[in-house]
């Protein structure tokens, strides 16, 4: 079972001192390197503060990618499904590396930056393709971080994807397993 990983690069964030001090002073410094997975749970980032002090499983409503990010940020703007299971992989998609995105959050569409991707392994979800969702992390331009399914997510690629950054429509869903025997 593997409940904790590392991000595929450790990143300099922000961290809302609400979910770290008994006496909050804003948001301090931090380095992020870590996730854990709950099912059931939001993502939690592991981090460490200027202190040396490591804390884990802060949810991603917790986070900021930069000094003075937007003030309100609730859970369902940070993540849209919770973990499916405890075991998950890290990869920074090198394709999709620092590419503009659009990401569908509760009643708004967001602009960002692509970070990584937690890709869940061996839950009772991933197994059905019409299930089977990574979860994108996207550094947003409101300062904030959001963890996005694939279909809540489009990326722009500037020497092939349409001008219109608009999330289409007429796609379907996998709902086959292939196999070649």
């Amino acid at each position: 079972m593997r409940l904790a990983g590392e991000i595929p690069r450790h990143l300099y964030v922000w961290v809302d001192s609400e979910f770290t001090h008994k006496e909050p002073k804003g948001f301090v410094p931090a380095v992020w390197f870590g996730l854990v997975s709950y099912p059931g749970r939001m993502w939690g980032c592991t981090v460490m503060l200027e202190s040396g002090a490591v804390y884990r499983n802060l949810p991603g409503h917790a986070i900021a990618l930069e000094p003075d990010p937007e003030p309100k940020w609730e859970p369902g703007d940070a993540q849209r499904w919770d973990c499916y299971g405890w075991e998950f992989s890290c990869i920074e998609y090198a394709y999709l590396r620092g590419l503009d995105c659009k990401v569908r959050t509760p009643g708004n569409h967001h602009l960002g930056e692509y970070l990584f991707t937690a890709i869940p392994i061996g839950d009772g979800f991933t197994a059905y393709p019409e299930q089977a969702k990574e979860f994108h992390f996207v550094k947003l331009c409101n300062g904030r971080l959001t963890i996005q399914p694939t279909d809540h997510i489009v990326f722009r690629e500037r020497s092939f994807t349409v001008a219109d950054l608009d999330f289409p429509k007429g796609l379907k869903r996998q709902t086959e397993i292939w196999s070649c025997e």
